[in-house]
């Protein structure tokens, strides 16, 4: 990687305006998860020490364009300032307006002002050129540490990056190099899991990983679509009618490239997504046309992790059934659980993965869990992220 780090830039007595992803889950007026804040303090300790005022920005949400107290980002400076004790964090109440231009002009060396949710403003996601002007009014240098939005072009991770000098801070360098490394110079057996709803999300990913990879394991809901196009039953399980030839375009393809591609042998099986209590193991791939596809089987638990076992490097993104219940979540624990005995690099493509992981508590037994599903899928493609291209090169 060649793009300008923080630490290439000189920064003391200057304003460093640093897109972050503070986008926390908030329940009940607390914040259930900082692991984003927490992630995010390098790059802000870093740029303290070195003399700079720090202008925070992030979104929080979806309110759609206008402020929202639902969205308001209060708590997070309140959780900012405990892991700031020694500086001041400074709330504006908006976002390029009179009181966020006030406190940036009056902002100190030492001192931390967080904007009010980017997305309180429409243009925000227009990426309008307005709108990344005043961004870039309010400060001197820009760095972008927000790996989670790295793959949108929004003004805050795009257009606002083109007017200041710029770098990217410590954790999109932690994952870019971590991520990158092991897909373009992986230690072999390389095994790619992917999983979730539907396959239209991860055409790209599976197309691009037959390239690479010499395991490819397929699960959750967009594992029925796959077998249909083998010609199995599946019932009233979650099925992409549209997409039905292009599995078989890319079973083909992996069947060209040698590529092992494991689909699931026998599922659990239940009447209703929500009938938690009639569910059963099926005997093979076949689902009956009364019942839905809601996990892998038993069988197929032990064909991926036996695949899994003889890995060096691993990447995974999706859950392998409806993780959120638990009595479907078997799967998805079980795999998780044979990634913690992978002798070689273990990486969380972010999103539902990394919360089945996290909820686990085998967070510390993997090499590396991304903080953005999305951008991390994007790498997992082979794609060149927005927030990090329009960064410049290192002269």
């Amino acid at each position: 990687m060649n793009k300008r780090t923080v630490k290439d830039i000189d920064v003391y007595d200057k304003k460093v305006l640093v897109r972050v992803d503070f986008n926390v889950p908030i329940v009940d007026g607390k914040i259930t998860d900082d692991n984003r804040i927490v992630e995010a303090m390098q790059t802000i300790n870093y740029l303290l020490e070195k003399g700079a005022s720090v202008i925070l920005m992030s979104h929080l949400g979806r309110p759609e364009g206008k402020p929202d107290p639902k969205y308001s980002l209060k708590l997070v400076s309140e959780r900012l300032q405990e892991l700031l004790p020694n500086n001041k964090v400074i709330m504006a109440t908006d976002v390029t307006g009179k009181d966020a231009k006030a406190k940036a002009k009056d902002l100190k060396m030492g001192e931390v002002l967080l904007l009010e949710n980017l997305r309180f403003d429409a243009r925000e996601e227009e990426n309008d050129k307005d709108f990344c002007k005043e961004l870039a009014d309010l400060a001197e240098v820009y760095v972008n540490d927000a790996f989670g939005t790295a793959h949108r072009k929004h003004a805050s991770t795009y257009g606002v990056a083109k007017l200041l000098p710029n770098a990217i801070g410590f954790l999109i360098e932690k994952e870019l190099n971590i991520i990158c490394g092991a897909i373009e110079n992986p230690k072999r057996p390389f095994v790619g899991i992917l999983g979730g709803a539907k396959v239209a999300d991860k055409i790209g990913i599976i197309d691009s990983l037959l390239n690479t990879v010499d395991t490819l394991i397929i699960g959750g809901g967009m594992a029925y679509t796959f077998m249909y196009a083998l010609g199995y039953k599946v019932g009233k399980s979650l099925l992409d009618q549209e997409n039905v030839e292009t599995a078989k375009q890319l079973i083909n393809k992996a069947n060209e490239k040698g590529v092992n591609f494991l689909l699931p042998v026998d599922y659990v099986v239940t009447p209703s997504i929500d009938d938690t209590t009639n569910y059963k193991n099926t005997k093979d791939q076949n689902v009956d046309d009364d019942y839905m596809g809601v996990d892998i089987g038993k069988k197929s638990i032990k064909l991926f992790a036996k695949a899994i076992k003889k890995a060096h490097t691993v990447i995974w993104n999706g859950p392998l059934g409806v993780f959120e219940k638990k009595e479907f979540a078997v799967g998805t624990y079980a795999i998780a659980k044979q990634l913690t005995k992978v002798k070689g690099t273990t990486i969380i493509g972010g999103g539902d993965s990394a919360s089945a992981v996290i909820n686990m508590g085998l967070a510390n037994k993997m090499t590396h869990i991304s903080t953005g599903g999305g951008a991390s899928l994007k790498l997992f493609e082979g794609k060149v992220l927005p927030g990090v291209d329009v960064i410049d090169n290192l002269a």
